[in-house]
């Protein structure tokens, strides 16, 4: 029996430490859990869209006139016409009718558009910028300008864009009106002379096919489009104007730099067009 004894008790250490070896790896293998994934790191906030800001539309004829009459209505009531910030740097689109009355048989005064009967019965559409150089309100606005090239804003009683439907009485001759409201191309010394017309004007000639009759001007005559931006004179402001009286309607010029002048039908199609 002790012998017996002596046999089988080794073996029960061992057998603990066994048991005890692999209960502390099934402890270890329960604690094990796994480690929390880190959270994605915030992305930032998604810019917001700059604000489109719609392109600001080219004055039109009706705009155009309002910005004169105010400068008019200024000058006349002895206010100081301020800096036109607003005036400055807009682009324009001048339409005006021309030709309404027919053909004349000489040309237009300089800075008008018209129409012109030649010998060959062909006609001449006309437009010869006028030279303010010397007029007293230029230069007292911008007397440095080497060369100044005007054109008339005509009938600027009317905002439409078409021809008149008053016609002269031969049996009430009245007083032709003086032009008023003006556009004024300013070309300073040493500037860029591309641009610059120096006496030539706009033409373009209307010829009959061969053997046809001569053309004739249409009823609802034809159309000047001139198109640029305002500028400024040398003292900020965007329109000078004058008045030989207290009585007088005034003259207002506006600082203009051309960018395109054309002469189109009454419905719009271009007959010829010059680009600066």
């Amino acid at each position: 029996m002790p012998a017996h004894r002596n046999s089988v008790a080794p073996a029960r250490p061992a057998r603990a430490a066994l048991c005890a070896f692999v209960l502390a790896l099934a402890v270890a293998a329960c604690d094990r859990t796994p480690a929390p994934e880190p959270e994605p790191e915030p992305r930032p906030p998604e810019p917001a869209p700059a604000p489109v800001t719609p392109p600001i539309a080219p004055m039109s004829r009706v705009e155009l006139l309002q910005a004169l009459d105010a400068a008019a209505s200024s000058f006349v009531g002895g206010q100081t016409v301020p800096a036109s910030p607003r005036l400055a740097g807009r682009q324009f689109m001048l339409v005006q009718a021309f030709g309404c009355g027919g053909a004349r048989p000489t040309s237009a005064e300089p800075g008008v558009a018209s129409v012109e009967r030649g010998g060959d019965g062909a006609l001449t559409l006309s437009l010869r910028p006028a030279d303010w150089s010397e007029t007293a309100l230029i230069r007292a606005a911008a007397p440095q300008a080497e060369a100044v090239e005007g054109l008339w804003v005509t009938r600027p009683w009317l905002r439409g864009t078409g021809c008149p439907t008053v016609r002269p009485d031969p049996l009430t001759p009245g007083a032709v009106s003086a032009q008023t409201y003006g556009l004024a191309a300013i070309f300073e010394e040493g500037g860029s002379r591309v641009a610059r017309r120096d006496g030539r004007a706009y033409r373009h000639v209307i010829r009959a096919e061969e053997g046809a009759a001569p053309v004739e001007v249409p009823p609802e005559g034809y159309r000047l489009v001139v198109e640029g931006r305002l500028t400024a004179f040398p003292d900020g402001r965007a329109v000078r104007c004058s008045a030989s009286g207290p009585d007088q309607r005034p003259s207002c010029i506006a600082a203009v730099e051309i960018d395109r002048v054309a002469f189109t039908d009454a419905a719009g199609a271009t007959l010829s067009e010059w680009r600066s």
